[in-house]
């Protein structure tokens, strides 16, 4: 099979488990194309193509894009050339069931599943202790990358869906998805302790990859 040299990836990871960090390395060292969904459905809304279309439709009306139509956007995008060429990393999608069977059903295979596991309780912290300087925009941790400065640090604001409460119900909504997402995906799925370094977490990221593409 010609295409088995091209790593087909797909990452999941709660919000704030390094997720963004493991992509970018991903995409650096193997030259993959880095897939969300977000991005996938606004360039497919921007080129105008009938699924983009549709994706349109639903989006203005403020509802939710129907797992069939974001099946049609990925299913295309995977099909472009740069994704049949290079290999693909899809970044938190599928993130139901659901997605998982029609990403199947529409011949989308993947040679590894990524799961970046983190403790809750490491997830609430990172999450709540997070500030952002409204000047400059950078980001820093009230226990991990505190500002040395007095003045950024008076200055620091918390946005508001990164509290403990609101973090606990997306962690929520996150296991219930990724739990039964990681069934269809059994026999490829790696699992990643993502506590460690980004170095450590990369390193087993990269030994997992480097068995399957073998």
């Amino acid at each position: 099979d010609a295409g088995k040299s091209v790593p087909r990836l797909i990452i999941a990871g709660a919000p704030a488990s390094g997720k963004g960090t493991q992509c970018e390395i991903i995409k650096e060292k193997y030259g993959v194309v880095h897939l969300s969904t977000g991005d996938m459905l606004r360039a497919a809304v921007a080129a105008g193509t009938e699924v983009g279309n549709q994706a349109k439709d639903f989006m203005d009306a403020g509802k939710l894009v129907p797992d069939e139509v974001i099946i049609g956007v990925v299913k295309d995008r995977l099909d472009e050339s740069d994704c049949v060429k290079s290999g693909w990393l899809l970044d938190g999608f599928p993130r139901t069931p659901a997605q998982a069977e029609a990403l199947a059903d529409a011949g989308v295979s993947a040679d590894c599943f990524i799961f970046l596991n983190v403790p809750d309780d490491v997830l609430v912290e990172r999450v709540v202790g997070r500030r952002t300087d409204p000047e400059t925009g950078k980001i820093y941790h009230m226990t991990f990358s505190p500002p040395d400065d007095e003045e950024v640090l008076a200055r620091l604001e918390q946005r508001s869906d990164d509290t403990e409460e609101k973090v606990k119900v997306r962690l929520e909504q996150f296991h219930a998805n990724v739990d039964a997402v990681k069934g269809s995906y059994t026999d490829i799925s790696v699992e990643v302790d993502g506590t460690k370094s980004p170095a450590d977490v990369s390193a087993t990221i990269v030994e997992a990859i480097d068995a399957v593409l073998a």
